[in-house]
């Protein structure tokens, strides 16, 4: 199995099925290289399987950016905002289905990570998961306020973005983050098998067609004022 371009990354083949595992031993942040390797796996993906299996560690899916490059300056924030959303935009509109296993926390970039993918399956645990942006200094950016109006249920769009509230796995569903939950140590399992039946049960040009349809409108507004949110956005910890 080739590496990848970092070590907390992981791919593994289980049919038609690609497993892609994200595990750095502590919280999942995502940093240009990690980035950097998802879109590798994705690219291998892409080329040789029929449904994606994105999962966490246990207890931690995400908690978002590497908040030390995103202190360290402007630009640097900028810069990791845009190669994030582009990993983003990339699975909103991925031509074959995308399942998560979320394992645990999934904060900030964790969620928008969620609101990107086409099943989303969490472990029934003591986890949070929402867009806590406000509360921590940040101005959500338009193209992630964009995707919440599309992905999250419309009565908690607002408690979602401006307000910052932070769900916990059973409480997601309803959000919109989440798709179901089963018990920690069936999610795995429950994401491989989901995919999976999609892999075995979807024509795929017809399931990449019909996304274009469904997706491509809200993609190309994200994609026009990503340009934007990026050289505005900054990063105001308090």
């Amino acid at each position: 199995m080739p590496e990848t371009s970092s070590p907390f990354v992981s791919y593994e083949s289980a049919g038609d099925v690609a497993v892609i595992r994200l595990d750095d031993g502590k919280v999942n942040v995502l940093s240009h290289d990690v980035i950097a390797a998802l879109q590798e796996s994705l690219d291998r993906a892409e080329s040789e399987a029929k449904a994606v299996v994105m999962i966490g560690r246990p207890g931690k899916f995400s908690a978002g950016f590497d908040l030390k490059v995103m202190q360290s300056s402007p630009e640097a924030a900028s810069n990791l905002f845009r190669a994030g959303m582009d990993l983003f935009v990339r699975l909103y509109e991925f031509p074959i289905p995308v399942v998560t296993g979320c394992t645990g926390h999934a904060l900030a970039a964790g969620a928008i990570w969620l609101m990107c993918c086409d099943v989303r399956i969490g472990a029934d645990t003591p986890t949070k998961v929402g867009l806590n942006e406000t509360a921590i200094g940040m101005v959500l950016p338009s193209s992630v306020i964009t995707l919440a109006r599309d992905r999250l249920s419309p009565r908690h769009v607002h408690s979602s973005t401006l307000l910052a509230r932070l769900y916990s796995p059973a409480e997601a569903v309803d959000v919109g983050y989440l798709d179901w939950v089963v018990p920690e140590d069936e999610l795995e399992g429950a994401a491989v098998s989901e995919a999976a039946g999609l892999a075995e049960g979807l024509a795929l040009k017809a399931f990449a067609g019909t996304r274009r349809l469904i997706r491509g409108p809200v993609a190309e507004s994200v994609r026009e004022i990503l340009d934007q949110d990026t050289r505005s956005f900054t990063v105001g910890l308090t």
